[in-house]
């Protein structure tokens, strides 16, 4: 086996809270293994344009609190083409890589599947809010976005509270329900609508709030993915004129992609960040790293990318049954 000299890593796609966090782990990890590491900017689009810079311990010093990615991230069309794919690669080699972490979500690792059909080693971790890629249980940044989201919530729920209304309230996640979900239950609310399980407006929200009504309940707290199949402003004319209630709607939006990682999120950012640099060091590419029932393991990106993945179920019920 060739001994890896240098690799290099770069964040693509969206950013998420702990990939910073990330990137020091994967730095200092290669350090630790005696092998030059270099950052590249601005995703694919900073490989095909040889947008680097020489890394060491002290470019990752303070980092690993900060949200967000400081290499930047981009989204890069001329790498979904196969010559795209190869000046990237012909870049690679200019710089003297022999391996490449790639953190970010399923675009990004089928850019790093082509990469490595191609010749370069590479290695994926998952880092996306919406917690969607399917090899994975866990993504780096979805427990900070849930607890961001939560937080605005329980704001929301005072002014909901002190005007006696319902409020609607859109979190991300692309077309999955995982963050809307786990958002609901932790924040009580009377309906949680995902784009995985079909629910009735009518019946799961309307008679809700009539019942809650009859109790002395006066206030309803509704979340609602942004890949829900009707629109939320559609949705909230429904609730109110079938329920005479006022409500307002509520988009999140990119908040929930800022601020601080939590705990969570840097230990397996630091976690997943070593296992990549570790394979790279083996001489082992064309894998994504991932979560399994709490433990690293990785998958073949081929394998990986045609795995199947649902919501909670149990949850679902969950949610369900306890909220009134």
């Amino acid at each position: 086996m060739n001994k890896v000299k240098k690799i290099g890593v770069l964040t693509s796609g969206g950013d998420s809270p702990g990939m910073n966090a990330a990137i020091r782990a994967v730095v200092r990890s290669a350090i630790d293994f005696e092998m030059d590491i270099v950052g590249i900017r601005r995703g694919y689009n900073g490989l095909i344009n040889g947008d680097a810079v020489a890394l060491d311990s002290r470019s990752v010093s303070d980092i690993i609190q900060r949200g967000g990615t400081f290499l930047y991230t981009a989204r890069c069309m001329e790498f979904m083409n196969p010559e795209g794919r190869q000046l990237g690669l012909e870049m690679a080699q200019k710089l003297g890589l022999d391996g490449l972490v790639v953190i970010g979500g399923d675009g990004s690792f089928r850019g790093a599947e082509k990469l490595s059909e191609l010749g370069m080693p590479t290695v994926g971790i998952p880092g996306t809010i919406d917690n969607d890629i399917v090899c994975t249980e866990y993504s780096i940044g979805f427990d900070t976005a849930c607890n961001i989201a939560l937080e605005a919530v329980d704001r929301l729920r005072d002014t909901a509270l002190s005007h006696e209304k319902c409020s609607l309230i859109e979190v991300m996640g692309r077309y999955a329900g995982h963050l809307a979900l786990q958002v609901g239950v932790a924040a009580g609310a009377t309906a949680v609508l995902v784009p995985e399980k079909a629910s009735d407006i009518e019946k799961d929200i309307c008679e809700k709030i009539r019942e809650g009504r009859s109790s002395g309940k006066t206030h309803y707290i509704v979340i609602v993915a942004e890949g829900y199949k009707d629109k939320i402003d559609d949705i909230a004319k429904l609730i109110e004129t079938q329920t005479d209630i006022s409500t307002r709607v509520t988009v999140l939006g990119h908040i929930q992609r800022g601020g601080s990682p939590t705990v969570m999120d840097r230990v397996i950012a630091a976690r997943m960040g070593y296992r990549a640099v570790d394979l790279l060091r083996k001489g082992i590419g064309n894998r994504i790293v991932a979560i399994k029932n709490n433990e690293v393991v990785d998958y073949n990106i081929n394998e990986a990318l045609c795995m199947k993945k649902s919501i909670d179920l149990e949850l679902c019920e969950i949610c369900k049954s306890i909220a009134k």
